[in-house]
């Protein structure tokens, strides 16, 4: 059995012919049929069935080709990490992120680390919170921000940010006069809810039921930043933490704090059974800078983070 065996196998596999096989090979159909019956010598059992000049994979060749696949899968992982590492050198990064900060703050950490890190590959991935856990655990990615919503256990994290909850509504709504919301504001209200697993929705929610507030839920949705936009639109009140509402207050959303305090808490999350790389620490002193600054804010590139970032 050799490579050549497996690769003219893969591609009458996925193609469904042996001459589309020999198309996409650039042979000629009887070397595809010489190396097919070459490979069922190797491996000791029919791959195809011969029916009318046509080959239909077998049961064995079916359970053989799940494996093949697998192989020729890895080799394309291979060969797109050798073109990262030949365009890009060898360092790399990988950021998860949910939504809120994946919009804002880490575009403008990347836009730090790039200025320090030129040549450093950066792949960049928004998810829900429990997908950038599992990226972060299944050590795909180096660094996770995710809300506290999150299973923390088997993996290490520290808290990133934790933002204050504002009520977002349209120009022009009749509580956007209010200079703070409070829970009986709410009270049979048209409102744009955040998921049921949302950790600052379960707060508010205290909030609101220690009141007898109850708002009329129109829209339930999991990313603030559509809570946003669908109350810019004037499909009701949502609640929001400020960084989720970058861009939006330019186009007249209105932002009003709520009382009592509500807050939403962001983790970085980190694989707990690997070093740090100074490009993580870098990477982290990076977010941290981002977070603190504004929309396209200039300042004083950060620096790198001493010691192991916890």
């Amino acid at each position: 059995m050799n490579h050549r065996q497996l690769e003219v196998f893969n591609a009458v596999m996925i193609s469904g012919s042996a001459s589309r096989a020999a198309e996409l090979l650039q042979v000629t159909q009887p070397a595809v049929s010489r190396a097919i019956a070459d490979l069922e010598t190797a491996v000791g059992f029919s791959l195809f069935d011969r029916v009318r000049n046509r080959l239909v994979p077998t049961p064995e060749g079916q359970l053989f080709f799940a494996d093949v696949r697998s192989s020729f899968i890895g080799l394309d992982r291979l060969r797109t990490a050798a073109a990262r590492i030949r365009d890009f050198g060898s360092g790399t990064i990988r950021i998860a992120s949910l939504a809120a900060y994946g919009n804002t703050v880490v575009p403008r950490a990347i836009r730090i680390f790039r200025d320090r890190h030129p040549d450093i590959a950066i792949t960049f991935q928004i998810a829900m919170s429990a997908q950038v856990r599992e990226l972060v655990v299944n050590g795909n990615f180096s660094i996770g921000l995710a809300a506290d919503e999150v299973d923390l256990a088997g993996v290490e994290h520290r808290v990133f940010s934790s933002g204050r909850a504002c009520c977002v509504m349209p120009p022009g709504h009749p509580l956007a006069a209010k200079p703070v919301i409070r829970p009986a504001d709410l009270d049979g209200v048209p409102f744009i809810a955040l998921s049921a697993e949302d950790r600052a929705r379960a707060r508010f929610n205290a909030v609101l039921d220690a009141a007898g507030s109850r708002p009329k839920i129109v829209v339930e949705t999991p990313f603030a930043a559509t809570v946003c936009a669908l109350a810019l639109e004037g499909i009701g009140i949502g609640l929001a933490q400020a960084v989720a509402a970058e861009g939006f207050a330019e186009r007249g959303l209105v932002m009003r704090p709520f009382e009592p305090e509500v807050y939403f808490k962001t983790y970085l999350l980190f694989r707990p059974d690997t070093q740090k790389s100074m490009l993580v620490k870098d990477f982290v002193a990076a977010l941290l800078a981002a977070r603190d600054r504004g929309p396209g804010q200039a300042g004083p590139q950060p620096r790198p983070l001493a010691g192991r970032a916890r």
